[in-house]
């Protein structure tokens, strides 16, 4: 403590509080008296952190020191309360520490068992006190380093999604065919899946497996991608492989394994006629069926070397007469519930090149 420390007497007999505050004066503790409980609960109330201790005698008019005990301990429950009293009764003082007294002293007392048992109650205080500090700063270095390390956790992550960013460019670039197709279709997946009312991460697990779900191509010859004419049945075959090949890719990385599934599914069907497993309703990934519709919608507003970009409304009705075959019905629901106006945003924002953390809210 910074100064002597504040101990509080009540008992209804002047010489008593006299006595006890010489005593205690001597040993260099600072007293303030009150003859009665009732005249010392404002002084408690008005400075709750001044006493270190309370001595109070037990029979005492208006309120007795047993009463006067209980409200301490409900208002002040670390305080540390010395009990007086002139009867040498066992039951008296086994009640008084039941009801949660430190001690108990007998009058007449001895000086120096006085000052053991103010000493030793002083003491405990001091030692609760103290534990509550370390605990309280235990507490507040935890949660810094835990604010620290999701901080490093969170760059980490954007990290990640940078380098994925670099890889989908790549990717769109060897298929020249479909230039930002993969912003497009990730902004159009993520949009739909919060449409879905899905969670965050949910969320950036769709986005990811969204922007790299042609990352297999990468397998793929320039040759078959870029090929202006329809495929041939070897070709064709070769080029799906490519969702097999983007899944083997991504597993091996811890965080990219659920996208992986998306990435693995991406290509199959609700009515179960997609590749490669022919996976049929909610046995395919959530995400490979959010991502189907958002394929197929940019698929038809973007331009291709074969046709021109068809109209938005032309495009939704395609999606619309497909859910249930190709689609799942409740994806489709979501997707049209979106604004029209949302999808030229999409469309307008892949151009300027906006980034998978903004799409995936991270």
């Amino acid at each position: 403590m910074a100064g002597p420390e504040t101990v509080l007497i009540v008992d209804d007999e002047e010489p008593i509080r006299e006595i006890l505050s010489s005593l205690l004066e001597a040993r260099g503790y600072r007293c303030l008296t009150a003859p009665t409980a009732v005249a010392a609960l404002p002084l408690m109330v008005q400075d709750p952190q001044r006493f270190r201790l309370v001595l109070s005698d037990i029979i005492m008019p208006e309120m007795n020191g047993l009463a006067f005990l209980e409200q301490l301990r409900e208002l002040y429950p670390d305080l540390p309360v010395i009990m007086l009293s002139a009867v040498q009764d066992v039951r008296v003082a086994m009640d008084a520490i039941r009801k949660g007294a430190y001690d108990y002293l007998v009058k007449p007392f001895d000086r120096d068992q006085l000052y053991f048992v103010v000493g030793r109650a002083l003491e405990r205080r001091r030692l609760i006190e103290d534990n509550r500090r370390y605990q309280q700063h235990l507490e507040e270095s935890v949660a810094d380093r835990t604010r620290r390390l999701q901080d490093a956790l969170a760059q980490l992550e954007r990290s990640y999604d940078f380098t994925l960013e670099a890889l989908g460019s790549a990717l769109d670039l060897k298929d020249s065919g479909t230039e930002g197709h993969s912003r497009r279709v990730t902004a159009f997946s993520v949009a739909i899946a919060q449409a879905m009312e899905l969670g965050q991460e949910a969320v950036k697990t769709i986005a990811r497996g969204a922007y790299l779900h042609d990352v297999g191509k990468i397998g793929i010859p320039d040759s078959i991608l870029n090929k202006a004419g329809p495929l041939n049945e070897p070709e064709r075959t070769l080029m799906k492989t490519h969702c097999q090949r983007g899944y083997d890719i991504l597993r091996r990385i811890t965080f990219l394994e659920e996208a992986a599934e998306i990435v693995l599914s991406h290509q199959e069907y609700y009515d179960g006629s997609g590749y490669p497993r022919g996976l049929k309703g909610e046995a395919i990934h959530l995400g490979a069926r959010i991502f189907a519709v958002a394929d197929a919608l940019d698929a038809m507003i973007s331009d291709r070397p074969y046709r021109a970009a068809l109209p938005l409304v032309h495009a939704l009705k395609e999606i619309r007469d497909m859910s249930g075959t190709q689609f799942d019905p409740l994806v489709v629901k979501a997707a049209l519930s979106l604004p029209h106006k949302l999808w030229e945003q999409f469309k307008a924002d892949s151009a300027r090149g906006a980034r998978l953390a903004a799409a995936a809210g991270s």
